[in-house]
């Protein structure tokens, strides 16, 4: 694996930042990283990265112990912050070499990942000099320089325009060809457009773990039934995998296949005495998903 939480926990004092966090990440897949302002997302990224110790728990990357090998996951992963640090008197080439030097690879691979992130034509302009989308590029190639096998992306698109949005997102699709890329983003289009698979977290603790391709497998359908059901019932119906209770009588039940499930709730309102009010599709994306696992 080439990421793995083990019952990750980040505590500052009362407030659980993180809450026994555990998920695999397997090499050459985009993940994507939800969750509300201040549910834990960058608090993950910088344990992972080592720049915080956890309360708890253990994590790896590249096989290499956050807690005990910490120079060597440095050394192998690619991270972009969300507040990306840059030196803004500084020319990009200026900035990337002295960052290459640090890295100790060659000054040939300067020019790589200027090209890569599309900077040849802003490297004659100082960094300040750049609007905020160059400046996230500046700081995404820094990121690519040692040829990390790990990306860790704090809001990468923050500021691009419309054409910038999908050059960038088109890189970041190539790279996760041959690399692990775990993607934090508030933009549901993103996640859509770039990830194999969505992790959903809340209040610390990860609350949804699901591939992107599974969605459309599944359905959503909003009933409303005349009085309370009996919940539990309601869970056994065939090929039920989730539900949502938004009222007494109401619920968004999830079905793991694209048959004709609403019979199934007709059965069971007549079952148990009940009529419905309400019955209607509900589509499923990742913005749905997100506010069902968020509520």
């Amino acid at each position: 694996m080439s990421i793995k939480v083990s019952n990750l926990s980040k505590h500052y004092g009362n407030q659980k930042a993180l809450n026994d966090m555990s998920f695999d990440i397997p090499s050459g897949q985009i993940v994507g990283f939800l969750g509300p302002n201040g549910a834990g997302k960058s608090t993950l990224m910088k344990l992972l990265t080592t720049y915080l110790t956890p309360t708890d728990g253990d994590a790896f990357v590249n096989n290499f112990n956050i807690n005990t090998q910490t120079k060597q996951v440095q050394q192998s992963i690619g991270y972009l912050p969300e507040h990306n640090p840059l030196y803004l008197n500084q020319y990009p080439k200026e900035y990337l070499n002295f960052n290459a030097n640090l890295y100790k690879v060659p000054k040939s691979r300067i020019n790589e990942v200027i090209e890569l992130t599309g900077l040849q034509n802003e490297t004659s302009k100082k960094i300040g000099a750049l609007s905020k989308g160059y400046r996230q590029r500046v700081g995404l190639a820094c990121s690519l320089l040692h040829d990390p096998k790990v990306l860790l992306l704090d809001e990468p698109t923050t500021g691009l325009d419309p054409n910038q949005l999908v050059e960038i997102r088109g890189l970041i699709k190539s790279l996760g060809k041959d690399k692990t890329v775990l993607l934090s983003t508030h933009i549901m289009q993103e996640v859509e457009a770039m990830c194999d698979r969505v992790l959903v977290i809340n209040k610390g603790t990860l609350v949804t773990d699901q591939r992107i391709d599974s969605l459309n497998t599944k359905q959503n359908l909003l009933v409303t039934f005349n009085h309370p059901p009996h919940v539990a019932s309601l869970e056994k119906l065939p090929n039920v995998i989730g539900i949502t209770q938004l009222k007494d009588t109401q619920f968004i039940v999830s079905f793991d296949n694209q048959e004709n499930c609403a019979i199934h709730l007709f059965d069971f309102a007549v079952a148990h005495n009940l009529k419905l009010t309400q019955l209607q599709p509900q589509e499923i994306n990742i913005e749905n998903l997100f506010k069902e696992a968020t509520n």
